[in-house]
């Protein structure tokens, strides 16, 4: 595969862009829905807003977005609410209580009612199949702020963060050890269009979605797979990994304690990886579970840095999205 050349700080010093992809009125429900030239124009406009953001300050004056949460929230909430209204937006969040996608009203007439009313719907949800019909009903950007699927923002903010701490993403290697949920098919996505090879460590039966694979692999990825933690850090820049455990699974929770014990990162893992390796998570993390606070609190951790870019890839986002 052909390497998308990604400068630091290349963006030129303007809005808009004069090479920007057509985005505006797309929704965002996978990273798979970018082409590589629509990814990396995401993750540089996101520079350019983090470093000069009065500069974008009135960009969307007379929009507004609503977010639709049916799980908790703490960074995509701060981050869209702040990202909104940073951009001079205006937002209106409604919880689960408000709502009740397809159960107190269906999932086309909550997209078809907000539609007539804003200019673009956050949804946190559980089924992806939820954010595809809010999408399919809706006539404004429909952004997926999590899914049982995918984590679009957050694999975009991750890349973001990786790409300042190495000044590049072509040719460095990031490794994925623990459950292949929503974020690692994301990060998958992303890997494949961003030039990033990616070697992922589960236990057998917790590997990615076959297809996500088989898609990334068709479209030129270099995508490892395999049960050994240990090779699946080995020469990597980077280590990432996720709670054992995510919202909806709690059944299987003592279950997976015990599958996954072997894919703690802790240090004697993070010393199999390229010194001086990274260490990353999305958050919320369960300390001395899939990661030990000798790690987490390292110098080579970067998941506060990850955090905060949220905040500016979701400026990125709706910025292409919205303007």
């Amino acid at each position: 595969m052909r390497a998308l050349k990604i400068v630091p700080n290349a963006v030129p010093d303007s809005w808009p862009l004069p090479y920007a992809p057509r985005l505006g009125g797309r929704g965002l429900l996978s990273v798979h829905d970018l082409a590589r030239d629509e990814a990396a124009f995401l993750l540089h406009l996101a520079q350019r807003v983090k470093a000069q953001p009065d500069r974008y300050s009135h960009a969307l004056e007379g929009k507004e977005l609503v977010l639709l949460f049916e799980k908790p929230s703490l960074r995509t909430r701060v981050t869209f609410e702040l990202a909104m209204t940073e951009l001079g937006g205006r937002v209106i969040c409604l919880g689960p209580q408000e709502v009740g996608l397809g159960k107190r009203e269906s999932v086309k007439d909550v997209a078809r009612n907000l539609s007539r009313w804003v200019d673009g719907i956050m949804a946190r949800v559980f089924s992806h199949q939820a954010l595809v019909e809010l999408a399919e009903n809706a006539s404004v950007p429909v952004i997926n702020g999590l899914s049982n699927f995918e984590h679009p923002c957050q694999a975009l903010g991750d890349y973001l963060t990786l790409l300042e701490q190495r000044d590049r993403l072509p040719g460095l290697t990031l490794a994925w050890v623990g459950d292949g949920n929503n974020v690692a098919h994301s990060l998958i996505y992303g890997a494949t269009r961003l030039g990033v090879h990616m070697r992922i460590g589960t236990p057998p039966g917790y590997e990615p979605d076959p297809a996500v694979v088989a898609d990334a692999k068709r479209d030129g990825g270099d995508i490892y797979l395999t049960h050994d933690p240990a090779e699946a850090v080995a020469g990597a820049d980077a280590v990432y990994t996720d709670v054992w455990t995510s919202m909806g699974q709690e059944a299987e929770a003592e279950t997976r304690q015990q599958v996954f014990l072997p894919y703690q990162v802790n240090a004697d893992l993070m010393r199999k990886a390229k010194p001086p390796a990274l260490f990353m998570h999305c958050l919320p993390a369960r300390r001395g579970q899939e990661v030990t606070d000798e790690v987490i609190d390292s110098p080579q951790s970067i998941v506060y840095d990850q955090a905060e870019n949220r905040l500016h890839i979701q400026k990125a986002i709706l910025l292409a999205l919205l303007s």
